[in-house]
């Protein structure tokens, strides 16, 4: 839990200092850009679960 508040307040202050310095937001800016961030999580928590489960 700590990790996601940590990388959310991280996230906050770099979204300020790019606004504050009238730069682009270095992140995807629409839902399809963030679901695929999210797809690629889970691909890669999907990968790891079926390695552990069938081949160990």
């Amino acid at each position: 839990m700590q990790e996601i508040l940590l990388a959310t307040l991280t996230g906050l202050l770099v979204g300020v200092i790019f606004s504050a310095l009238k730069l682009p937001i270095p992140a995807p800016p629409v839902l399809s850009g963030i679901m695929g961030i999210v797809g690629i999580f889970l691909g890669s928590q999907l990968y790891q679960w079926v390695i552990n489960t069938f081949f160990s």
